[in-house]
């Protein structure tokens, strides 16, 4: 007689394979040096890693509420010496390392549509960047390339990611597990938003230079 065949459908199905911010809030979390880590990854990706922390960021702090203020300061931190280093290297690099990483990182376009509003907001600019999903790279390879001023341009950085990382905590604590959700239904329109009011602010600062200067 012949062995008898499995009824099908009755093998378990493949597990799913982890997505990479799975695999990197796993890292994170079984690490000993987690916030060390938590400080590399906001460095690198705020120069080349195309993925946006908050996909880590807000887990992480589900799982660590007790420390969310901490990480968020952290993630801003490493953020801030990326922006030092990026601006270096568009001061100092620009036509090697600075244009290679546009060219690798795909930023050209982006890059060259951010001159304008650079050239004539400067400061404002740099902080809308810093906001919204456009990659950053392309405001802190302007700002050093232009030799923009550091303080102005470290400000605009620091507020932008301060607003952004602490706001991040900001729902973790009000949502609780309902964060990761609602941030990836409404992170995209709150980054728009953000640059909103930031082009309304600027809009008002003008016509009340304008009405003064008259």
């Amino acid at each position: 007689m012949s062995a008898p065949t499995e009824p099908q459908g009755s093998q378990p199905a493949a597990a799913r394979r982890p997505s990479r911010s799975e695999r990197w809030l796993a890292w994170l979390q079984n690490s000993h040096n987690a916030l060390a880590l938590l400080f590399v990854a906001s460095f690198l990706e705020s120069i080349i890693v195309p993925i946006p922390i908050e996909v880590v960021l807000v887990p992480f702090m589900l799982l660590n509420r007790r420390r969310i203020w901490l990480i968020a300061g952290i993630a801003t931190a490493g953020f801030m010496v990326g922006a030092m280093v990026g601006y270096g290297v568009g001061h100092l690099l620009f036509d090697t390392l600075g244009r290679w990483l546009l060219e690798t990182m795909g930023y050209g376009p982006a890059f060259e549509r951010f001159q304008a509003a650079f050239h004539h907001y400067g400061f404002w600019a740099v902080l809308a960047v810093g906001i919204s999903p456009i990659p950053f790279p392309v405001a802190m390879l302007t700002a050093g390339a232009t030799g923009y001023s550091i303080p102005l341009y470290l400000l605009a950085a620091g507020i932008a990611r301060f607003l952004r990382y602490f706001g991040l905590g900001v729902v973790v604590v009000l949502f609780g597990d309902r964060a990761v959700q609602l941030c990836r239904r409404l992170g995209p329109i709150a980054g728009v938003a953000a640059v909103a009011v930031i082009v309304l602010i600027v809009v008002a600062l003008e016509l009340l230079i304008e009405s003064q200067a008259s």
